[in-house]
């Protein structure tokens, strides 16, 4: 009988050149068929549930594939881990479907802008947050992030050269939260475009500096004149977070109440 199998992992993308296999570089994606191809004998396609761009990490990204023979369910992360490299982590597999789809079938994402704002830089945050040395207005920033909330056109917090023609995506939960020197931007959507939650990051950032208003942004979505927000923050603050496949579970507005 056809088995289709879906894969919870973890991976630190410095080094990677994102998800998908491309020429240039290093790929999560190449890793993972290579890790399949080691313990199952043959090389076979790998779905993803997102492009992740160069650099950018992932705390649970899930994929499917079609094992060209059976394992016990429960052996398949121990022994992917043992051949992958220390920056992937197989953290758990079950069977799904033959129909289902990690990308189609997902009704929301959850990602993590992370900063930080100590005194000094923090050499064990080197390349997974963004420092701010002049120190970071986390209430104005999670004023301003609550405004991203709803069911918004999206155009200015997209790349520059996106061919994209539907931006309206729905965000279910924005919220911006404090622990010691570190400062969190969460954010929950429906789908999100390119580079759009590094460009609210951004803009988030200009709230803090004082360069954008916190009560403008709904006029700043309304309006979407990219050049009004702020600037596209680095890669390697970015942590997609987790995929959500029931509705029941994605978290809203009323959580951060």
């Amino acid at each position: 009988m056809p088995q289709k199998l879906l894969l919870k992992i973890r991976y630190n993308g410095a080094g990677y050149v994102g998800w998908q296999v491309q020429k240039n570089g290093k790929s999560v994606q190449e890793q993972m068929q290579d890790a399949v191809e080691e313990i199952f004998g043959a090389r076979v396609g790998i779905t993803g549930c997102s492009r992740t761009d160069s650099g950018v990490h992932a705390l649970e990204y899930c994929l499917c594939f079609d094992p060209p023979r059976s394992m016990e369910l429960k052996r398949i992360p121990f022994a992917l881990n043992a051949v992958l490299p220390r920056s992937i982590s197989v953290l758990s597999c079950e069977e799904v479907p033959e129909d289902f789809h990690p990308r189609y079938h997902a009704v929301a994402k959850e990602y993590l802008y992370r900063f930080y704002d100590g005194s000094a830089p923090d050499p064990f945050k080197q390349g997974l947050a963004f420092y701010e040395p002049h120190g970071l207005d986390a209430a104005a920033m999670n004023r301003a992030a609550g405004h991203f909330m709803g069911r918004h056109d999206f155009r200015a917090f997209m790349s520059a050269g996106s061919k994209i023609e539907d931006t309206v995506r729905t965000i279910f939960f924005s919220s911006v939260e404090r622990q010691g020197a570190d400062v969190t931007f969460r954010v929950v959507g429906d789908g999100f475009l390119y580079n759009m939650v590094r460009i609210m990051a951004g803009t988030l950032l200009f709230v803090s500096a004082g360069r954008i208003d916190a009560a403008a942004l709904s006029s700043i979505i309304e309006a979407g004149d990219r050049s009004a927000c702020g600037k596209t923050m680095p890669a390697y603050g970015l942590y997609l977070k987790k995929v959500y496949y029931k509705r029941e579970e994605v978290p809203h507005e009323s959580e951060s109440q």
